[in-house]
């Protein structure tokens, strides 16, 4: 029985607009088959379809042979010259299929892949930050009814998307599917692949302003989302956003607007500081254990698409008090000290959060904040990191250890504090030995039952510092 995710007719009409063309010169079509797909020649096993892709650095055409070798049966390349003829020639069971971009190619077939499921409900969720956080907590809630699928982490990208609904079988009733974004456009691209009928916004922030250049065009690019929205779909939008009116405007399906007061059905009980928020459905109280207002706004938004595919209070009760975020998003660190690690990912939006947070509670301690770089700010980094200093002046933080290479600029927005003194450490670099000095820092400053935040931007590791300090 042929198993194939897509068939050899099928591949080849995806990728007609693209000028896809098989360049074996005699090819069996009824042994064509892959039942996985990758773009890593590392994760290929047996039956993948490989998709070489060609960036700055690197062009995946020269891991072909290697991708071969583990088992890929089909091949998707964008060059047709003597190297490619000889790995045809050298290797004639395996069907290589030109077009003019590979991961063109990738999101074309991946579209294709998903309109086979015509029943499939169809959800999304994209913002400048909380995205994944969302994702996760409305997976954990939607599969109390349905049988779910959801993009694995953050593959969220032009790439990682089409990955990601390669996963969907026939067996599943709903994908949701996270949509992120480093370049205009790009979720213009992945909702073309996946054309979600329901999407959440978290907030419009400013992470890859230095991409896009301002909040608007952010605004523009994440409202894409709802491009194939028809009149039976549903936008999920945050309504103390100030771009809330800006992404209503337009949307062919029904609108929800979601925050703290903005739906008499779910009502808040208390902030329990890091032991998350209590808050009540239909009169069913439940607690979500991540800690934040801002991760409750999340959740807030996934449980507003939750009611709009008619969960009721229960199912829902059991999804929130099931939500398991993926390490390093806003995950607490019991032992030696108490530790806040949110070091996946930092703009300015996250971080502020972070910092309000970590401020807002009580601890019998001292409190110790350390900061890495948010990443991607271009010409806004001086700004935005000034900004950090000034917040930070503001909240009872006792030491703050900065760590990087643009956090730095947080020393020259530091006015005198408000409030008690705050001590500031210094470590230039993002390497091991940049890692071993913070934790040389924070241990001579705490003492066992401390506080500690660690935020950063991924790119930054700041989750390498907590086995130095024996946590």
């Amino acid at each position: 029985m042929n198993e194939s995710l897509l068939s050899f007719s099928e591949v080849m009409e995806s990728l007609s607009e693209l000028g896809g063309k098989i360049l074996n010169d005699s090819f069996d079509a009824s042994a064509f088959c892959f039942t996985n797909v990758e773009t890593d020649s590392r994760n290929v096993v047996e039956k993948t379809l490989f998709v070489p892709l060609v960036g700055e650095r690197q062009d995946g055409h020269n891991f072909i042979q290697s991708a071969i070798e583990k088992g890929a049966g089909v091949v998707f390349v964008s060059r047709d010259d003597d190297v490619i003829r000889n790995l045809i020639e050298k290797n004639p069971s395996v069907a290589f299929i030109y077009s003019s971009n590979t991961m063109h190619a990738l999101q074309k077939a991946a579209g294709f892949y998903v309109r086979k499921f015509p029943n499939l409900i169809r959800c999304s969720v994209t913002g400048s930050s909380g995205k994944t956080t969302t994702k996760e907590i409305a997976a954990s809630i939607l599969s109390q009814k349905y049988n779910v699928v959801a993009n694995f982490g953050n593959y969220n990208s032009e790439t990682g998307l089409p990955l990601s609904v390669f996963k969907i079988r026939g067996t599943h009733e709903l994908g949701l599917f996270e949509m992120g974004m480093n370049r205009e456009n790009e979720i213009g691209e992945i909702a073309d692949v996946f054309r979600p009928n329901y999407g959440i916004v978290t907030n419009i922030g400013t992470a890859h302003i230095g991409i896009l250049g301002s909040r608007e065009n952010i605004a523009k690019e994440k409202k894409k989302i709802f491009s194939y929205m028809d009149k039976n779909g549903v936008a999920v939008i945050p309504a103390a956003d100030d771009f809330s009116s800006f992404l209503c405007d337009g949307v062919k399906g029904k609108v929800v607007l979601y925050g703290i007061d903005s739906n008499p059905r779910i009502k808040f009980i208390s902030d329990d500081g890091l032991e998350g928020t209590r808050f009540s459905v239909d009169g069913v109280e439940m607690r979500l254990a991540i800690p934040g207002k801002y991760n409750f706004l999340n959740a807030l938004g996934a449980i507003s698409l939750a009611l709009e595919l008619s969960l009721d209070a229960e199912q829902i009760k059991r999804g929130i008090e099931g939500v398991r975020i993926l390490g390093g998003r806003s995950e607490l660190v019991k032992g030696k000290y108490t530790v806040l690690k949110d070091c996946y990912n930092a703009n300015p939006d996250s971080m502020y959060k972070a910092i309000e947070l970590s401020s807002s509670i009580k601890v019998s301690g001292k409190k110790i904040f350390v900061l890495g770089d948010m990443l991607e700010l271009g010409a806004d980094s001086e700004k935005e990191h000034k900004r950090i200093g000034t917040l930070l002046s503001k909240t009872d933080v006792d030491v703050v250890v900065l760590v990087g290479d643009e956090i730095n600029y947080a020393l020259l927005g530091k006015p005198e504090p408000e409030g008690k003194p705050i001590f500031y450490v210094y470590v230039k670099g993002r390497d091991e030995d940049a890692m071993k000095k913070a934790a040389e820092t924070i241990l001579s400053y705490s003492e066992p039952g401390d506080f500690i935040l660690l935020k950063g931007s991924r790119g930054v590791g700041l989750e390498r510092i907590l086995p130095l300090i024996g946590m």
